[in-house]
């Protein structure tokens, strides 16, 4: 992809200023890690007054904001205004999660005869890539414009054995702002010796507003017949389940707490919805469409990967202050990060996450935003 670089500003462009000028991208300092690396904030706006600020630590998307259907803006996802809590308390606010997201069951899997073990950060599981995932690297940034789209490339080398996984993992994750309110992912990666690999980001959303209460009344539907249900370490089992009949069946539009306490083994393991789907279909198409009805605003996942997870931000507990300075109490967010199944490693029934010399993982996924009217 030819990269044109821009003239960066200091500073992003007003609220009052929403609609309307040329799409834009400015760059300002967050802050410095202990270790003195710089982190830098990048703010994309297009000509429609969407914002996207991403930031190099994690890849991190710091904010979206998206009209609703009377034309004010907010941002619609979680995170925070400062890099030390980032650093020290996000439960992965819109990151990058490599190299393997979601969990690996015991931290352990073979790949051609030979065993590997990672951390187990979460009980006797791995997730998120470890105790120091892609979630927590700080990424190249250059900045692009395409005609009335902005974007970012982020790169990010992972050394042979970093975080105890096999073979030098180079990553290119492609961050477009188009001029249609869409935030285009494009992921790319190649490796040095035979290694495992799903990637995706990890935004929690609100699409009433940040830290604008609960996303019960979101409605939702997921394109998925089936599902892998989960043991109570919420490891997949193995089996490929199908939802009809049961309160995780999104096919049709439903509020996300209608059914979120019910007496159903898999939601009560999850303390609520923390599922993987399959998704129907093949290619590039609508994996999920959330409507949140007060606001008007509708967000579409757009995705070329196998699975869905979606996850109803259960553990979330009241703890975390965000950026407009409201706490986040249990599900004021939501995520549905598109992904390889969880545990694919593991079970030689699930689309294969192996990458070797000379192949190039590629996927794409969309967060494509807009009103009901």
């Amino acid at each position: 992809m030819a990269v044109v670089a821009l003239a960066l500003s200091l500073a992003a462009a007003p609220r009052a200023q929403a609609a309307g000028g040329e799409p834009s991208i400015a760059k300002k300092h967050f802050g410095t890690l202990s270790n003195g690396k710089k982190i830098d904030i990048y703010t994309l706006r297009n000509a429609r007054g969407m914002r996207v600020r991403v930031l190099t630590y994690g890849g991190i998307l710091q904010s979206i904001e998206v009209p609703d259907s009377g034309g004010r803006f907010a941002n619609v996802t979680l995170g925070f205004d400062n890099l030390s809590d980032y650093v020290k308390k996000s439960p992965y606010f819109g990151c990058i999660t490599g190299r393997y997201a979601n969990r690996i069951a015991k931290g352990r899997f073979t790949l051609d005869g030979r065993t590997y073990q990672l951390a187990t950060n979460d009980g006797p599981n791995h997730l998120h890539g470890g105790n120091k995932g892609f979630d927590k690297r700080v990424w190249k940034a250059q900045p692009f414009r395409r005609g009335d789209s902005v974007g970012l490339v982020l790169t990010y080398t992972s050394p042979n054995g970093e975080e105890h996984y096999p073979g030098t993992l180079r990553t290119t994750v492609v961050y477009t702002l188009t001029g249609d309110n869409k935030i285009r992912m494009d992921y790319r990666a190649t490796t040095s010796r035979p290694t495992v690999v799903n990637l995706t980001n990890h935004a929690y959303f609100n699409l009433r507003g940040e830290g604008n209460g609960r996303i019960l009344g979101h409605e939702l539907q997921i394109n998925a017949s089936r599902y892998t249900p989960v043991d109570k370490t919420l490891i997949p089992t193995g089996k490929i389940a199908r939802l009809g009949g049961t309160p995780l069946d999104f096919r049709e539009p439903t509020a996300v707490g209608e059914r979120i306490n019910s007496r159903n083994q898999q939601i009560a393991r999850g303390g609520g919805y923390d599922h993987n789907y399959v998704l129907d279909g093949r290619g590039l198409r609508t994996a999920a469409t959330v409507v949140e009805p007060d606001s008007g605003r509708v967000l579409e996942v757009i995705t070329d990967q196998p699975g869905l997870q979606f996850y109803s931000g259960n553990f979330l507990d009241g703890t975390l202050r965000g950026t407009s300075g409201h706490l986040y109490p249990k599900r004021s967010g939501f995520a549905l990060e598109s992904q390889h199944f969880p545990d694919s490693p593991n079970h030689a029934n699930f689309p294969s996450t192996v990458l070797r010399p000379g192949d190039v993982y590629r996927t794409t996924t969309i967060y494509a935003f807009s009103t009901t009217a």
